[in-house]
C-alpha cells in the first residue's frame, strides 16, 4: 500500500514540474534573450526572439516573466523538462533512502521456537534492506518477576541475527516492556 502511495505521489510531483510559457504562449512585448549556450543576446521584441529560436531549431522559454525586463531563454524545452524530472526523481530516491523505517518485532519470554524463527527470518530480510529493528517483550502478570528470561530471549534474537545486525541499543526495561534496537551491519564499499 505504501509503495503504491509513494509511486502515486511521485507521479503527482513529476506532473507538477513547472510548466513554463514557451514560444507563442509568451505574452510579454519585450524579453531579455539568453542564447542556448548561456550568452546574453540583449533586449529583443518577443517576435524577433521567436524568429531567432526557430532558426536555431529550438524553443523560446520564458524563464522569469515577473522581472523587468522579462527573461527568456532559447533552449530545447523537452530536454529541459526531462532533466528537471530526472533531478526530482533522484532527489526523491535519496530522500526515501535516508528515511529508513524501524520495524518492530514483539516477542514473548515464553515464545515457541517456530514463532521465534519466523520472526528472526522476517527481521533478517528487513535488515538486509537497510532498516533498523526494534525487538521488544511485553511482560504479563507473573512474568514481571523474571525479567532476565525476557533479556535472554532478546539476546538470543540478536545472536540469531549476528550476521546481518549489530546491537545499537542494549536491552532496556521500561515499565512492563523490555526492548532493544538492532541496526544493519554496514558493508565495506558502501
Amino acid at each position: 500500500m505504501r509503495i503504491h502511495f509513494l509511486m502515486f505521489m511521485e507521479v503527482l510531483i513529476i506532473a507538477k514540474v513547472e510548466e513554463l510559457p514557451i514560444n507563442e504562449e509568451i505574452k510579454v512585448p519585450e524579453v531579455m534573450v539568453i542564447g542556448p549556450n548561456g550568452e546574453k543576446m540583449g533586449l529583443k521584441k518577443t517576435d524577433d526572439a521567436l524568429t531567432m529560436a526557430s532558426y536555431a531549431g529550438l524553443d523560446l522559454v520564458l524563464m522569469n516573466g515577473n522581472g523587468v525586463p522579462a527573461v527568456a531563454k532559447i533552449m530545447d524545452y523537452n530536454k529541459y523538462r526531462y532533466e528537471k524530472q530526472k533531478k526530482i526523481k533522484e532527489a526523491q530516491k535519496k530522500q526515501r533512502e535516508s528515511n529508513k523505517d524501524i520495524k518492530e518485532y514483539r516477542l514473548s519470554p515464553v515464545i515457541d521456537i517456530g514463532d521465534f524463527e519466523t520472526r528472526r527470518r522476517n527481521a533478517e530480510s528487513y535488515l538486509i534492506k537497510g532498516h533498523k529493528i526494534k525487538a521488544f517483550i511485553r511482560f504479563k502478570g507473573r512474568q514481571m518477576a523474571r525479567p532476565e528470561a525476557g533479556k535472554e530471549v532478546l539476546m538470543k534474537f540478536a545472536e540469531g541475527l549476528k550476521d546481518s545486525a549489530t546491537i545499537e541499543t542494549e536491552p532496556k526495561m521500561e515499565g512492563r516492556q523490555m526492548w532493544m534496537i538492532l541496526a544493519p551491519i554496514k558493508k565495506e564499499g558502501k
